[in-house]
């Protein structure tokens, strides 16, 4: 499949599965191209078919999106480097999770998680650590003595006890085999990530080209928002109120923008599956022809508080 191809089954399974699905994101360049949203399963996904043509930079755009709205970061690939990807296997790209179309669809349909992780040296799994244990101390037997059987160091079977080390496919189903019980534990590709709060530090390093951009950020610092900038996503900032836990997703005024309203379309419809309240904020030569809540910026000049602005919309 060509990308629009994958792209538009990965809807489609998205939105058979029950998934709340954005519009695409094609108004200019983005770090991902959906966002999905299922009770409190929330996942933004860059469908690319060569996995090792994703960025460094949007793979760390997309984690550091998706960490501030406790969403999971999600490629959908088929090949990287021309080399096809496995079914019922999760690959990672700079940290992110990687699957085939397939395997998504298993997830999200059936709810069969993928078992086997793909690294460096080969296919591995993670283990149950507290399911190895007790198995092993109900029948009865040592560190030793089970380390022995299955031909592997004490020190090893103590990192897969503990979780610290992942197993080979052929480790795993000799401990399977001798302690008589399922010990792989499947993985969950939409575990989210944890919110960085860093993010908003590090913003303040970050240069921002457009001139009227950088005056709405400094003017929403100055009304007690924590914000930052994103390069490659549809909306030019977000926001967040630390009183309230508002979260906002933010455009802006771009010279000669010729996309504005699909643009500001793909805003509201990704502020619907986040959870976050949509705003574009203009100088008066470009206006949205939408229902996106508008500020302008003479208005935003006069803003004080947190709570002046979210009055507003």
């Amino acid at each position: 499949m060509n990308r629009a191809e994958m792209l538009n089954a990965t809807e489609s399974v998205l939105k058979t599965a029950g998934f709340q699905v954005s519009e695409k994101c094609s108004a200019r360049p983005s770090c991902f191209c959906l966002a999905a949203r299922k009770g409190a399963q929330l996942a933004l996904l860059k469908v690319q078919p060569d996995l090792g043509n994703i960025s460094q930079k949007d793979a760390s755009e997309l984690k550091t999106i998706s960490s501030c709205f406790l969403g999971t970061p999600l490629f959908v690939s088929e090949k990287t480097r021309e080399k096809p990807l496995e079914d019922d296997t999760v690959y990672t790209r700079y940290n992110v999770y990687a699957v085939t179309p397939k395997t998504l669809e298993d997830v999200v349909s059936r709810r069969m998680f993928p078992l086997m992780e793909a690294g460096p040296g080969g296919c591995f799994v993670q283990l149950d650590g507290d399911a190895v244990r007790n198995r092993r101390q109900k029948l009865g037997l040592s560190v030793g003595k089970l380390a022995e059987q299955l031909g592997i160091s004490r020190r090893t079977l103590y990192g897969y006890e503990r979780g610290m080390a992942k197993a080979s496919v052929s480790a795993a189903y000799n401990l399977e085999w001798i302690l008589g019980i399922p010990v792989v534990k499947p993985i969950d590709i939409f575990q989210a990530v944890p919110s960085d709060t860093g993010f908003f530090a590090a913003a303040k390093r970050v240069f921002v080209k457009n001139r009227f951009l950088r005056i709405v950020l400094k003017r929403m610092a100055q009304c007690h928002f924590n914000v930052a900038p994103t390069m490659r996503a549809p909306f030019d900032f977000i926001a967040q109120s630390p009183e309230s836990q508002l979260n906002i997703i933010g455009g802006v005024t771009c010279t000669e923008e010729r996309d504005l309203d699909q643009r500001t379309n793909e805003i509201l419809s990704i502020s619907d599956i986040v959870k976050a309240q949509p705003m574009f904020v203009t100088d008066g030569k470009l206006v949205p022809n939408n229902d996106i809540p508008l500020i302008r910026s003479e208005e935003l000049n006069k803003i004080k508080q947190p709570e002046d602005l979210i009055a507003r919309l």
